[in-house]
């Protein structure tokens, strides 16, 4: 479990991080990025960032290159901005779970159209009433 003290450098590397992405970083390879977590070590010298970056898999190799061709910048940048004895090696993550999501939402959403048009296996729905009919009860006997 992260310390309070490793979650409150981990936040302020995330907000850091995402000012440095929006208005410093000048690489043309950089795509449409967003830093989604932050994972501090117990010393405060490594620093995991998860990015996530929306487009192709050819865009996001790139962004990905860039982002680790300009690590030394990037942690001279933290070094500056951050308060503390040592600037954190950093190590960057893509982080594919916004499009997991996406996608399980579109199967669902899929689903969810196919539903009306379709039977599901076990219910009866031919319009009788289903008082009539008990699991488990033998059919009713007619009378003659």
């Amino acid at each position: 479990m992260p310390s309070r003290r490793q979650i409150q450098v981990a936040e302020a590397v995330q907000q850091h991080m995402s000012y440095l992405l929006q208005r410093e970083l000048k690489d043309p390879r950089i795509g449409f990025v967003t830093v989604t977590a932050v994972d501090m070590s117990h010393d405060l010298r490594y620093a995991r960032i998860f990015v996530s970056v929306m487009g192709t898999p050819e865009e996001q190799k790139a962004t990905m290159d860039a982002l680790t061709s300009g690590r030394g910048f990037i942690r001279r940048e933290l070094a500056s901005r951050l308060d503390l004895r040592y600037a954190p090696d950093i190590q960057f993550k893509l982080d594919t779970s916004a499009e997991y999501s996406d996608r399980i939402s579109r199967l669902l959403n899929e689903l969810k159209a196919e539903e009306p048009g379709m039977e599901v296996e076990g219910h009866d729905t031919s319009g009788t009433d289903p008082s009539e009919h008990h699991a488990g009860a033998p059919p009713a006997e007619e009378k003659a």
